[in-house]
C-alpha cells in the first residue's frame, strides 16, 4: 500500500530516538502474528466476499524524557497478507510521534512531529480492502524563547508541515507556518497568552482547491489545579484563498478543554471548538484520534482526505473510571463540518464509544466494546447509521508470550442503495512482548 520511502518516514522519528538515546529511552513494543476470518472482507450489501488475512505486526510505545531531548511516540505497522488472492497485500502504518531537542536550554528548540494514518479513499463507500489509503502529516521547526521579565515570555516558532495521501493527492500540501506568543504567568496556577499566526498552504493540485492564507489572533488562558484544568481560547481565524471572486471569511476562533478528576479513579474530559481547519491540520491538533484503540491492528478512520477548508464545531466528552479490576471509558461526540468551497461535503455526525476491561485473574483480560455513529449529509440527503460491538480475551502466558483473540460484529444502515452491510469478523493472534 504505501511505498518504502514513506513507510520510512513515517516510522524514522521512533527509531532514531531509540537508537539514539536507548539508556535513557523507555521502549516497549509487541511483536504479533495474527489471522483474521471476515464473511464479509470487502464490506459489501450485495456481494460479500468470505475471507482469511494474515496479519504480522507491531505495536510500539516510546517515551524518552531527558534534559535535552523529550520525545513520545506510539503506533502499528502492520502487513496484511489476503489468503485468497482477491486484493492486493497491504502494508499499514499507524503513528503519532512527537520529539524536542533543546539545542540551547530556554532559549532555542527543535520539534519534530510526525502523524501517519490509514483512511478511505471515498468516505462515502464502505471501508474495504479496495477503499483505503495511507496518509502522513509531518512538520518540523525552531522555537525562538526570550524573557520580558520575572512573570513575562515570548515564543517565536517557525514550522514546515508536509501531508502526503496515497491516493487523494488533493490532500497533499506543502505548508510554512509563522507564530509569535506573549505568554504572562499569573500565578503558580494561572498563565495567559496572547498569540498570532500565519500560515501558507501551497497545494499540489490546486486546480481542484486553490491555495490559500490562514491567519489566527487569539487569547488563551490556561489554569492547572490540583484536581481540575482548564484551557480556554478565544479569538478570530481569517482565511485568504488565492484567485479572484473567492472569499475571505472571518469566523470567531473558540476553544475549551476541561478535564476534571472527582476522585482517585475517575477523570472526567470535556473538549469544544468552533473554528476553521482541514483534515491535515487535525491531524496536527489531535493526534490521539490516529493512534485511537491500537491495541490490536490499524484502525480505519472516517475523515475526508483532501485539502478543503471546513468551519467545525465540536464537542467531545470522555469518563474514565479506573478500578482494581475494571476500567470503564464511556466516549460521547458530536461534530458539524461545513465546508467552505464544496458544500456538497457538509456532515453532521453523532455518535458514541463505551469499552470496558475487566481483569478476570493476574494474567487473563477480558475486553469488550460498542461504538455507535450516524452520519447526516445534508446536501446529498444521505443518512448512515454505523455500530460496532467487539468482545476479546487475552492472556499473558509468559513475561514475554501471549494470546489474543477477538469477536467483532459491525453494520451499516444507509438510505442509499447498496450502501448497507454487516460484517463478522473472528481474530486470533501470537504476541510476542518486550
Amino acid at each position: 500500500m504505501l511505498a518504502p520511502t514513506k513507510i520510512a518516514r513515517a516510522v524514522a522519528l521512533a527509531c532514531a530516538l531509540g537508537s539514539g538515546a536507548a539508556s535513557a529511552a523507555e521502549l516497549e513494543y509487541s511483536i504479533y502474528t495474527g489471522v483474521e476470518h471476515s464473511d464479509n472482507i470487502n464490506l459489501s450489501d450485495t456481494q460479500p466476499i468470505d475471507q482469511n488475512v494474515l496479519m504480522p505486526g507491531l505495536n510500539f510505545t516510546l517515551n524518552q524524557q531527558g534534559a535535552d531531548l523529550q520525545a513520545t511516540a506510539a503506533g502499528n505497522l502492520e502487513y496484511r497478507d489476503y489468503l485468497g488472492n482477491q486484493f492486493s497485500d497491504q502494508t499499514q502504518v499507524q503513528m503519532a510521534g512527537q520529539a524536542n531537542w533543546s539545542a540551547i536550554p530556554s532559549r532555542l528548540d527543535f520539534t519534530v512531529r510526525d502523524y501517519a494514518g490509514v483512511q478511505p479513499i471515498d468516505r462515502l463507500s464502505s471501508n474495504g480492502p479496495d477503499n483505503q489509503q495511507q496518509t502522513n502529516v509531518f512538520a518540523v521547526g525552531p522555537t525562538l524563547s526570550f524573557r520580558m521579565g520575572a512573570t513575562a515570555h515570548g515564543e517565536a516558532d517557525l514550522q514546515y508541515i508536509n501531508s502526503y495521501a496515497e491516493k487523494s493527492k488533493d490532500f497533499n500540501s506543502h505548508r510554512s507556518q509563522a507564530a509569535l506568543r506573549l505568554l504572562k504567568d499569573l500565578s503558580p496556577t494561572d498563565r495567559l497568552s496572547a498569540n498570532a499566526e500565519y500560515q501558507r498552504i501551497k497545494l499540489d493540485r490546486a486546480a481542484n482547491n486553490p491555495d490559500f492564507n490562514r491567519s489566527e489572533l487569539y487569547g488563551r488562558y490556561v489554569r492547572k489545579l490540583a484536581t481540575i484544568d482548564f484551557d480556554v481560547t478565544a479569538g478570530w481565524s481569517k482565511l485568504d484563498f488565492d484567485g479572484a471572486g473567492l472569499p475571505s471569511p472571518t469566523r470567531p476562533l473558540q476553544r475549551l478543554s476541561i478535564s476534571w478528576n472527582p476522585t482517585q479513579r475517575s477523570n472526567l474530559e470535556l473538549a469544544a471548538a468552533r473554528e476553521y481547519s482541514d483534515a491535515a491540520t487535525d491531524m496536527l491538533q489531535s493526534p490521539d484520534q490516529v493512534i485511537s484503540g491500537t491495541g490490536r491492528g490499524v484502525n480505519i478512520s472516517n475523515v475526508l482526505i483532501n485539502s478543503q477548508v471546513y468551519f467545525q464545531r465540536r464537542v467531545e466528552g470522555r469518563y474514565t473510571f479506573t478500578g482494581e479490576r475494571l476500567i470503564v471509558s464511556l466516549a460521547p461526540y458530536y461534530r458539524w463540518y461545513s465546508y467552505v468551497i464544496g458544500p456538497l461535503d457538509d456532515d453532521t455526525t453523532r455518535g458514541g464509544t463505551l469499552n470496558l476491561d475487566y481483569r478476570l485473574n493476574s494474567t487473563l483480560l477480558l475486553s469488550a466494546g460498542a461504538n455507535t455513529e450516524k452520519t447526516v449529509y445534508d446536501a446529498l440527503a444521505r443518512r448512515d447509521r454505523s455500530t460496532t460491538y467487539d468482545i476479546s480475551l487475552s492472556q499473558q502466558l509468559t513475561p514475554h508470550w501471549g494470546w489474543r483473540s477477538s469477536f467483532t460484529h459491525q453494520r451499516r444502515s444507509s438510505n442509499v442503495a447498496d450502501q448497507s452491510y454487516r460484517e463478522n469478523q473472528i481474530y486470533f493472534a501470537v504476541v510476542y512482548t518486550r
